[in-house]
């Protein structure tokens, strides 16, 4: 089993690209879908060909994807259910479902994943104990609430009804604002409106991971990344340049080589630019998230550079 990464950016190591292009084709004819599929209450079967329903679903309520074996029942409807709509299931028949296996990385059933706004994440293999699969699932709920994802499903429809319409639970003021200046492309507004919430609150961890976000988009959102990187190639010692391209690799989730470059610049700078690199790296963890494994390996490194 593992944990959820709290405050993790839902850079995955699944891709569900091919399924999240389906969602912008044109709907199967009722003739082409799968009998009954579709998200229907807090407990519904899904499919390959009916999955992009699910991957809208996530961007309100997060999706926990159950893949089991013919002939078994799901483990986990009971459990969903008992968390009052803040999760809902989406059952999947592994074996009839090759796409959806394939994309989730799933070699054998049962095997729990769930869905963020769009993004997969891992949960675990076989169906531990009710107490183990709780502390994932509160884990789960943690890392939707840092990214933004906070709706609950109505809880009054029977597995038979027609799908439960999410019901969004409001963000923090400040939070709200900064949400809709990202979707608006606005990264500068962004980063001005988590500064005022850090002010109000320096412990609010979804503020200060929201605003290393909305900072990174803004750092690469008139950036030339040929230029970037040719500038980085001539000049490997220079620390802006070696930022610039760090972000370049963050942004296309090459986390590792954007570590790598700025730690093995790191003891190599002047004490200025030393803060400087050390402080976007504080950065990036916040993006990508404490308890990522790239994060812990590293920080461990960073801390032995720095004492």
């Amino acid at each position: 089993m593992s944990n959820v990464p709290p405050g993790s950016n839902l850079r995955g190591a699944v891709d569900l690209s091919a399924l999240v292009r389906r969602a912008n084709a044109p709907s199967p004819s009722p003739e082409s879908a799968a009998p009954g599929a579709g998200p229907e209450g807090l407990v519904f079967p899904a499919d390959d060909a009916s999955f992009t329903r699910v991957l809208e679903l996530s961007n309100t309520v997060p999706v926990v994807v159950e893949f089991f074996a013919p002939g078994l029942e799901p483990a986990l409807p009971a459990i969903i259910r008992s968390y009052g709509g803040r999760l809902v299931l989406a059952t999947v028949d592994g074996s009839a479902n090759p796409q959806l296996a394939q994309a989730f990385q799933v070699r054998e059933v049962p095997a729990v994943a769930a869905v963020i706004a769009g993004r997969p994440v891992n949960l675990f293999l076989g169906i531990p104990s009710d107490a183990e699969i709780r502390q994932v699932l509160d884990e789960l709920l943690q890392l939707a609430a840092q990214n933004g994802v906070t709706g609950t499903a109505a809880t009054g429809a029977s597995d038979d009804a027609e799908p439960a319409e999410p019901v969004e639970e409001p963000l923090p003021p400040h939070h709200q604002e900064a949400y809709d200046a990202i979707a608006a492309g606005d990264y500068a507004t962004a980063v001005k409106e988590y500064d005022t919430a850090i002010a109000q609150n320096p412990r609010d961890a979804l503020a200060v991971a929201g605003r290393a976000q909305a900072a990174l988009l803004l750092r690469l959102q008139d950036a030339d990344p040929a230029a970037v990187r040719s500038a980085a190639a001539e000049n490997p010692s220079d620390a802006a340049a070696q930022l610039a391209v760090a972000d370049l690799d963050m942004g296309g989730g090459h986390v590792d080589d954007a570590f790598d470059r700025l730690l093995d610049l790191f003891p190599t700078l002047a004490p200025d630019d030393k803060n400087a690199v050390r402080t976007r790296i504080l950065d990036y963890f916040e993006i990508v998230g404490a308890e990522d494994p790239r994060v812990i390996a590293a920080r461990r490194r960073l801390t032995a550079l720095l004492y």
